[in-house]
């Protein structure tokens, strides 16, 4: 599933993959997570999982495939840790039902395809929690600083985001560890400061260097790391977006967009509330750059096809669908209405919540299940700890997701893992038999939990497909239905009704993750839909005829988005000077200016969604137009190159003596 035309990927999310192509020029723009070879700006993200994608296309060469590779086993390898933490407690049918839940969770699916670092973290969140349970269990002092060092790693990853599994952690380790308060306490402070200086290290690195022998810090308003993490990665989040895009987005905050109709279950998503590429606008893709190797035919699968051969058609949603294909204009930022039922509402439910009715019972059963009567209140035994740990993970991240004002839908694969395995108890628990006329009570309310926690997951999954397919509404809801009675009524069968009436529950999330494996999709935003772009091969051309030797860029733009295809294409530098969304303050007008004057920069191509800034208004004052027939050319578009096109662009000829 994660893996399977992977080979169809196309660029993915171009302005990670831009970012590729310049780190693969040297380890300069390596270190930094430079998004253009010039080294002017970096992306807005550290740079560990970049590197290991940049691994990847060193050795294999720049293709849609190579670029995901790292993702997909990042997400292949999640799955694995999530069997290996729950089989030592559960035993290992618990841990194959929570390995095959996080299987089928679309957007894990989805994240799994893309070149976005969202798999990669998961991955080392996961990793760390791993750790940290052998820690507690063999009395390692030296693994909890392990564990808490992988957090590091991960801030490295996503920033702030990797601290949302640190309410767990520091629960588990101060009630599952068996040693003295004392020890616990040091271990704690000792792990926090392991912590604090693997999170730091890079971030302190990069800001003490001179701005002027590093690129700007791109979407920060400071030109620094820890402004990028704590502001437009950090409290921006939760408390909505002040920088970088320079104002909200519909669809964002606490705006009824949760009303918005989702499109196709798929693993992509059209760039909602960006304009539609123009339609003379050619398109091209990338081909492998100078210094990576180039993939060779061999009739077998990846094919070692580059960029630039990757398929021109897309494809569309399953037929027999009810309802749209897209999520209209603010789908890459449509993360419902703020407030407790928000994971249940049109813009997340159908990327995480399939089962999450099933896991809030589930955490209530296991603990109850796990009770011991000889133990005070307070007392936990090891069942119980565990559970704690899902519990601590999956509350403080789900209520972060309910409240927060600025994330992407697929940023919930933080959710996944205690899902899966809280949903996977559920089920579990409900099977465990009394041992005594004492138990018989707790058994009765275990199979109570079961069945309320099956037929609530069966109802809410039906109203998820109605607007889609109201004919697998009625089948999840009819057959999950009569698998409940039949366990009631042959209770000798129970596993084999209970297996059908699970299997029945895993229809619609199964089907929703197997669609974009089934269509090779790998989009910028993986949610619903699919992404495109564009490249003008015309203006390519033009600007390498006009250009001179001693120009640095091909040309100088506002935005990322509109820089990424062409640095994929080329790769050669095209500087942007408000970074991701164009509202940077990367470069000032005297510094521009300087740059035009030595000939560094020629071209300004301002697009339609161009801010008004200072830069822009000098170049409209003193550049000359030029006439869009000297670049024009025939349209066409490109799966996956290029995260937005743009309407009415101009291009600039700027002048030395302006």
């Amino acid at each position: 599933m994660y893996g399977w035309n992977i080979w169809e990927a196309g660029s993915a999310n171009d302005f990670y993959t831009a970012a590729i192509v310049s780190m693969s020029k040297s380890w300069h723009n390596f270190w930094y997570a430079s998004f253009d070879p010039a080294g002017f700006i970096t992306v807005d993200k550290p740079p560990v999982a970049l590197w290991f994608m940049v691994i990847c296309v060193k050795i294999f060469g720049l293709h849609g495939w190579s670029i995901v590779l790292s993702s997909v086993l990042f997400g292949i390898g999640s799955v694995y840790l999530i069997y290996k933490m729950v089989k030592p407690t559960f035993g290992p049918l618990t841990a194959r039902i929570a390995a095959f839940f996080m299987t089928i969770t679309p957007i894990v699916v989805a994240d799994s395809r893309t070149n976005n670092m969202d798999a990669t973290l998961v991955f080392f969140l996961l990793l760390a929690g791993w750790v940290l349970q052998r820690a507690v269990r063999k009395r390692r002092g030296w693994l909890v600083l392990v564990s808490f060092a992988l957090v590091g790693v991960a801030f490295n990853i996503k920033m702030l985001q990797a601290y949302m599994v640190l309410p767990a952690m520091y629960l588990y380790y101060w009630v599952a560890s068996r040693q003295n308060w004392k020890r616990v306490l040091t271990q704690t402070v000792l792990a926090t400061l392991a912590l604090a200086v693997v999170s730091l290290s890079w971030p302190l690195a990069v800001d003490s260097t001179s701005k002027s022998m590093r690129p700007y810090i791109g979407s920060s308003s400071t030109n620094s790391v820890l402004n990028l993490a704590f502001g437009y990665n950090g409290t921006q989040r939760l408390f909505g977006q002040t920088t970088g895009t320079g104002g909200t987005f519909s669809g964002m905050g606490t705006k009824a967009s949760g009303k918005t109709k989702t499109g196709a279950p798929t693993g992509g998503t059209k760039q909602g509330g960006m304009k539609k590429p123009a339609g003379g606008a050619p398109t091209g893709q990338a081909k492998p750059t100078s210094g990576m190797k180039k993939g060779t035919t061999n009739g077998g699968k990846p094919s070692g096809k580059s960029l630039s051969s990757m398929p021109k058609t897309t494809k569309g949603r399953p037929t027999g669908m009810k309802g749209g294909a897209g999520q209209g204009g603010n789908g890459i930022f449509n993360v419902g209405t703020a407030g407790v039922t928000r994971l249940f509402q049109t813009a997340l439910r159908r990327q995480i919540s399939w089962f999450l009715p099933l896991a809030l019972f589930g955490m209530v059963a296991a603990y109850l299940a796990a009770y011991d009567r000889k133990n005070k209140w307070w007392q936990t035994n090891r069942k119980q700890q565990d559970v704690l740990y899902w519990a601590g993970w999956l509350i403080p991240v789900g209520a972060f997701f309910s409240v927060a004002n600025f994330f992407h839908p697929y940023y919930t694969i933080m959710l996944a893992p205690p899902l899966a395995l809280l949903a996977a108890l559920a089920i579990t628990s409900g099977l465990k038999k009394a041992t005594s006329k004492r138990d018989d009570k707790r058994a009765c309310w275990l199979r109570y939990l079961l069945f309320m926690g099956l037929g609530t997951t069966a109802c809410l999954q039906s109203y998820y497909v109605w607007a889609y397919y109201p004919w697998l509404s009625l089948v999840i809801l009819i057959l999950t239905a009569v698998a409940l009675v039949m366990m009631t009524l042959i209770p000798a069968k129970e596993r084999l009704f209970l297996t059908l009436g699970v299997g029945f529950l895993c229809l619609a999330p199964g089907f929703w993750a197997l669609t974009s494996t089934i269509s090779g999709e790998s989009a910028a935003v993986p949610t619903t839909g699919l992404g495109t772009g564009t490249v003008n091969t015309q203006l390519i051309k033009y600007l390498k005829q006009h250009n001179g030797k001693s120009t640095t860029y091909l040309f100088a733009t506002t935005d990322s988005n509109t820089a990424a295809p062409y640095i994929i294409k080329t790769g050669q530098a095209v500087m942007t000077i408000g970074g991701y969304n164009g509202t940077d303050n990367a470069i000032s007008l005297k510094k521009f200016k300087q740059l035009v004057k030595d000939g560094k920069v020629k071209y300004f191509y301002i697009s339609s969604h161009t801010n008004n800034n200072a830069i822009v208004k000098w170049v409209k004052k003193y550049g000359t137009k030029v006439s869009a027939s000297a670049y024009g050319g025939t349209s066409s578009q490109t799966k996956g190159v290029g995260a937005m096109g743009s309407t009415n662009a101009t291009l600039y000829r700027l002048s030395a003596s302006k």
